[in-house]
């Protein structure tokens, strides 16, 4: 049974987190001290349905096997086969049904573990909870949990359903998923919140799918299954379409301008055939022949060994695609959306700065590398200089490391965090003055503890210290600096004056500043039992020595600037979206050289407050976006889609997840992805790695460079053989080639090179231009000149060869066999000449693509066997060649491709002119 919004109230939707805890109780009509009664709660459930996320069939193995067939060219191709069929050509009919069969298997394999993102967003869920019910405690699966509970939740625990608090006591959750921010954020029952506060900012809520780091809470479910948060984004998730890559949009193209032009051709010999007095049975197979002749019936597979080559490449490059026509669309990508947390940062706090006094001044010292390890170094100013830790490190490092109740596990290793994040961070920076974590509880047991409150803002841990005790306290610099009695100067405690808080808070926001988050650490020292909680009543978090500012950073990851300098050669343009708040926004997308330091950031409010007219307006002129919400990220995707962009998204939470099935390409974090994230995406980066995202473009317009080449070395062959055949017909002569003959070469001698030239290296600019335009269609201008000149040379030597043959006095069967292999050597040449628009063979290098080299010597003997094994040329209704025709025959069939290549030479010297004498060769 798929789940609803279990919520009485649903319908309303009213703002939670704006409303008190007894309103919230008295809508929902609950006792919070006594719970729902078992039979409430059992009818609530009836009416409602189960705390499950909504739940839609997805596509049969068959339906998916059976999409493999629905494009234009594969009907094109079935018509062929068909007609085959029906007039008696049974091998050329199960020769292209064993292609069509053979490109829907290799597609079909690749898309069979195709995303369910639903079922990821199920995993989310908890699956037990603790939930008061007529007085008592019951642990009920979470599934059975109803609007009107009241769950009790403690360090660990998985949140099961959307709750308004009623307590909460030192609580702090992780919502990274949701909002973006890697840190625990602090959550409250108690704060006056407008309505139409943002999600990062509901601190009396708790969603579905988050977890508590630490504290206990009690709160009443006030949404499950369908409506909550998690719900939402599932429903988003659900209702967009998957978006149709490039090059499929330029094949189907492609496919309909095929069908008018091949139906027309056969259309129009068919009936001057029939004006001239052909038979109808003749004219019959001859249209068959025609129609073998137009369509490129190695074509899919060329593009589906093309695509699974380029996948092969990516996986051992550290891209996972999970959609084989998805591959592509990199190559057409024109703006990449990119989420900050974990995608461009690495998606962990660490301490990046020290801030104490010194000789009356504020000393900044930078804190390199003290992730979830000891620290490397630490150093001053613009010159780096190496800086020692000295006594007021030691001191400010000791009380944070005191001041805080994780663990590391192993002390020392970078390994796991037991507890807050921020606070390994503090104790992983702390091993630098000698301070870990099971050495500072063996040594400095703790007395009493304070924990940390929204309102309050700090927290306090009192230790034991000799015969006395010592309070130790973090938290914000405004809550401390207006608690601090005297600060430590030079390892040295005097009373704080109005000009040392002065320039402690100047260094607060020059740290600010920098998208750092700050926290202020200080001490109180007395005797044992003078406490609150020690046995004494004095308040451990008054009369403080300020011992300075401790600074964290999410750091950008190494490769990633280097990565957006590549993307902006390249001629995209990267936009960051995020859950995090506008000045942590700019700040990275500052250091990474992705906006200037005054560039506007756009909040969530301001998208929410545009219309899609207005955001498709102003979109291109925004590179960052702070405070977003999954709907929000979803409608800056599509209005760079509406302006014609080829959009890829970057994400790693379920926060992301509707915009990365709606972008044309998702790509999620395979490292610090949810499953969500990885399930609505086509594409998964195993590192983590924004440069790795780059490599994979530039992977991907290589892949669509080949297919632009296969496609035209394919359609110009299979253009030559129509004008063949066309003009024969009309002229009155016998049919130049057989429908069978035409299959070999459009299989056997055109296939083979084209599947080399779907793994033709990229040329070495592949990164220095535009990437195209989506709506540009792979058969432009300059496209069908190539094609309509290599047609006209290989129609025009084909019949030449055939015409003075017949008119030599050679029997039909002759001058149709050296038409036949005149044609194979045609194809096979125009195979390099089609590797660069602008540069000649040698230039290339015949060894640049082994491959190719291979597979043309190879098919030239096979060629050779057809020419002068009688058993084989039977087969294909031809006779055998003496060697000397086999000589001409080579000459002949190599005129096009060195005309070709001429031309070449020419256009450059032409464009060397007009360039005032720079030679042009790249392409």
């Amino acid at each position: 049974m798929a789940a609803r919004s279990s919520s009485p109230a649903a319908v309303a939707a009213p703002a939670w987190h704006a409303l008190s805890p007894d309103a919230v109780a008295q809508r929902l009509a609950v006792d919070p001290r006594v719970g729902l009664s078992v039979e409430e709660a059992q009818a609530r459930l009836r009416l409602h349905g189960p705390n499950r996320l909504p739940e839609l069939p997805g596509r049969s193995a068959w339906a998916m096997f059976l999409a493999q067939f629905a494009s234009l060219l594969v009907a094109v191709l079935a018509v062929a086969a068909v007609l085959a069929w029906v007039t008696g050509e049974f091998a050329d009919a199960v020769a292209i049904a064993a292609i069509l069969l053979l490109n829907a298997v290799l597609g079909f394999v690749q898309e069979r573990g195709a995303a369910q993102a639903l079922a990821s967003l199920q995993r989310l869920s908890a699956p037990t909870a603790r939930v008061r019910r007529a007085l008592a405690v019951e642990v009920v699966p979470a599934a059975e949990l109803v609007v009107g509970d009241v769950v009790e939740l403690s360090a660990g625990d998985a949140v099961p359903a959307d709750l308004r608090l009623l307590s909460a006591s030192a609580l702090r959750a992780v919502e990274a998923a949701l909002t973006g921010e890697p840190e625990p954020v602090s959550k409250t029952a108690s704060a006056d919140l407008p309505g139409g506060a943002d999600l990062a900012e509901r601190v009396t809520l708790l969603y579905q799918g988050t977890s508590v780091a630490a504290g206990e809470a009690v709160g009443i479910v006030v949404a499950t299954g369908a409506g909550t948060e998690l719900g939402r984004i599932a429903t988003l998730v659900e209702r967009e379409p998957e978006q149709a890559t490039p090059l499929q949009v330029r094949l189907e193209s492609f496919g309909r301008w095929l069908i008018v032009g091949a139906a027309a051709a056969v259309a129009l010999v068919f009936l001057l055939g029939l004006l001239r007095g052909h038979p109808l049975d003749a004219m019959l197979r001859t249209s068959v022949s025609l129609a073998v002749a137009a369509v490129p019936e190695g074509l899919p597979a060329v593009v589906t060994v093309a695509l699974a080559l380029g996948v092969a490449r990516m996986a051992r490059r550290g891209a996972l695609v999970r959609r084989l026509a998805a591959v592509e669309t990199l190559g057409s990508t024109s703006v990449i959306c990119t989420d900050k947390t974990g995608t461009l940062t690495v998606g962990t706090m660490r301490v990046c700065a020290l801030v104490t006094l010194e000789d009356g001044e504020v000393d900044e010292v930078e804190v390199e590398g003290a992730g979830v390890e000891k620290p490397r170094a630490f150093h001053r100013g613009a010159d780096l200089e190496p800086v020692a830790p000295h006594a007021a490190h030691e001191a400010l490092l000791h009380a944070a490391a005191g001041a805080s109740t994780a663990r590391l596990a192993p002390p020392g290793a970078a390994v796991q965090v037991l507890g807050d994040p921020m606070e390994g961070a503090l104790l992983a920076a702390a091993l630098a003055v000698g301070v870990d974590s099971e050495g500072l509880d063996a040594r400095e047991p703790v007395l009493a503890l304070v924990p940390f409150d929204a309102e309050r803002k700090r927290m306090a841990v009192v230790r034991v210290l000799g015969a006395a005790a010592r309070s130790h306290v973090k938290g914000a610099p405004e809550a401390l600096f207006a608690r601090a009695a005297r600060v430590l100067v030079d390892g040295v405690e005097r009373p704080v004056t109005p000009e040392d808080l002065a320039r402690l808070e100047a260094a607060n926001l020059r740290q600010a500043a920098l998208g750092r988050r700050l926290l202020a650490v200080a001490r109180a020292d007395a005797p044992r039992g003078t406490f609150a909680g020690d046995g004494g009543t004095r308040d451990p978090e008054q009369a403080l020595t300020l011992l300075g500012l401790v600074a964290f950073v999410d750091p950008p990851r190494p490769a990633a600037a280097a990565a957006i300098a590549a993307c902006r050669r390249a001629g995209i343009t990267v936009v960051m979206i995020t859950g995090d708040q506008p000045a942590t926004a700019l700040a990275v997308a500052r250091d990474l050289g992705l906006a200037e330091a005054q560039a506007q950031v756009a909040h969530g409010r301001d998208v929410e407050s545009w219309d899609d007219a207005v955001l498709a307006e102003r979109a291109p002129a925004l590179r960052v976006y702070a405070r977003t919400s999954p709907e929000q990220k979803l409608r800056i995707v599509r209005a760079w889609q509406a302006g014609g962009a080829t959009v890829a998204m970057t994400g790693d939470g379920v926060n992301d997840a509707p915009a990365l099935k709606g972008a044309d390409i998702g790509v999620a974090m395979g490292l610090s992805g949810t499953d969500v994230a990885k399930d609505a995406s086509a594409m998964v980066l195993l590192d983590d790695e924004f440069a790795t995202l780059v490599a994979a473009v530039a992977e991907g317009r290589r892949i669509c460079d080949n297919v632009r080449k296969c496609l035209l070395y394919l359609l110009s062959g299979n253009a030559g053989e129509v004008l063949v055949m066309a003009v024969g017909v009309l002229a009155g002569l016998p049919l130049p080639l057989l429908p069978l003959q035409l299959l070999w070469i459009n299989l056997v001698t055109d296939g083979l090179p084209a599947l080399a030239l779907a793994a033709d290296p990229a040329d070495a600019d592949v990164l220095a231009r535009p990437p195209r335009r989506s709506d540009q269609p792979l058969a432009d201008r300059a496209f069908l000149g190539v094609l309509s000149a290599s047609a006209l040379l290989t129609a025009g030597v084909t019949l030449g060869v055939y015409t003075v043959a017949l008119a030599g006095g050679e029997d039909v069967a002759v001058a149709r066999s050296l038409a036949f292999s005149t044609l194979v050597v045609e194809e096979l040449m125009r195979a390099f000449v089609f590797r660069s628009r602008t540069r000649i063979v040698w230039e290339v290098g015949l060894f640049s693509n082994a491959r190719l080299l291979f597979v043309v010597l190879l098919s030239f003997g096979l060629q050779l066997l057809v020419q002068h094994v009688e058993p084989i040329a039977r087969l294909l209704g031809a006779v055998p060649l003496s060697w000397p025709q086999t000589v001409l025959v080579g000459l002949l069939g190599a005129v096009p491709a060195t005309i070709l290549e001429l031309t070449k030479l020419l256009r450059r010297r032409l464009a060397r002119r007009g360039a005032g004498g720079a030679e042009v060769t790249q392409d």
